[in-house]
């Protein structure tokens, strides 16, 4: 491992940066909202598909509305935070990423359950899933907690 000192700080890992961690709980609110427009967006072309599978299937096709958003997310999150720059594109235009605290790299089920704890928690304790960041190091949430993942930014 190889150690640098910076401001007269002696840093191992970019994780140990303080810096890393500058605005992080601000640009995750933005980072959120700019993902579920993009899931909206995405919604719509196959909502129209949707549709039209309930209209040749006489109405039984339109019981995958209930299941269309849901799995337009998963699929979302699957392909970006589970891709290969560990960030959604809400994620990416704010500047930060998804890592393991361990150093691995985030696979796509690491961030599709990261995401449904997310959800599970906004559902359960609204908005203030937000106020663990106020108490823990690094600005991490609950559902970072849980499985062993912090958010940084991703410019140096």
């Amino acid at each position: 491992m190889e150690a640098r000192a910076l401001d007269g700080e002696i840093i191992t890992t970019r994780l140990d940066d303080a810096r890393a961690y500058d605005g992080v709980r601000t640009r995750r609110i933005f980072a959120c909202v700019i993902d579920y427009l993009i899931v909206g967006l995405l919604t719509i072309p196959f909502g129209i598909l949707v549709f039209l599978l309930g209209i040749l299937t006489l109405g039984l096709g339109w019981m995958l509305f209930g299941a269309l958003v849901p799995a337009i997310a998963i699929v979302y999150v699957w392909n970006t935070l589970g891709g290969r720059n560990q960030a959604t594109l809400g994620m990416k235009a704010m500047g930060i990423r998804l890592e393991r605290l361990d150093g691995t790299r985030i696979d796509g089920l690491t961030a599709v359950v990261h995401s449904v704890l997310f959800w599970a928690g906004n559902v359960i304790l609204t908005p203030l899933v937000l106020l663990v960041t106020l108490f823990t190091d690094r600005k991490r949430t609950l559902h970072d907690l849980l499985l062993g993942t912090v958010v940084i930014r991703s410019d140096p």
